[in-house]
């Protein structure tokens, strides 16, 4: 390769792995003609290197959807923050109690800031651009705001996937995280 190939390549070493680093930083080496400039290039790619060691896992997650909505409420407050295992579990959502769920890492530094922000209670009630002043719908045996919709019949889907011929048999639950009860719709007050 001519010298000018070699520093074309040192110019754009970032892209590099390591071990194609190395053998350009020999090569370069080796070659009196090229300049110190060329291989300094090269032996600093112009990037930070993240070390692991700084951040810390602070929840587990089992599920992706989870996981990625905690990722955003952090992600949106500026704590910077990434997943562990989450491809994992995106290929295959049943490796995740094997490798123990999608582990959220930040900095050590923003740790209780995180855990402060993720912590935080549900609100009973906010604004909505248009439609003005929403409630949100309680659990009615608990009075619980920790509730959801799922739409799916869940331990049906869950059995026909493993089988390998999924069934997405729809039952239209409210169900309560707090204590586990299961109601069809949500009684409008007043009506």
């Amino acid at each position: 390769m001519a010298d000018g190939e070699l520093e074309a390549i040192a110019a754009d070493s970032s892209e590099l792995t390591d071990v194609a680093r190395q053998a350009l930083e020999n090569e370069i080496a080796r070659r009196k003609s090229l300049g110190k400039d060329v291989a300094k290039s090269v032996s600093d790619p112009g990037y930070d290197a993240i070390e692991l060691s700084d951040f810390v896992s602070i929840r587990q997650l089992r599920e992706l959807h989870e996981a990625l909505l905690v990722k955003g409420v952090l992600d949106s407050a500026e704590i910077e923050c990434f997943l562990v295992d989450d491809n994992m579990v995106r290929m295959d959502w049943f490796y995740s109690n094997l490798v123990g769920g999608i582990k959220l890492c930040v900095k050590e530094e923003d740790a209780e800031a995180a855990m402060d922000l993720l912590e935080q209670s549900i609100p009973e009630e906010f604004e909505v651009e248009g439609l003005g002043q929403y409630q949100q719908p309680r659990c009615p045996k608990c009075q619980s705001l920790n509730i959801a919709f799922e739409e799916f019949n869940l331990p049906v889907a869950w059995v026909s996937a493993y089988l390998l011929a999924p069934i997405p048999l729809h039952r239209k639950t409210w169900v309560c995280h707090c204590c586990r009860q299961q109601w069809q719709e949500l009684k409008e007050e007043g009506g």
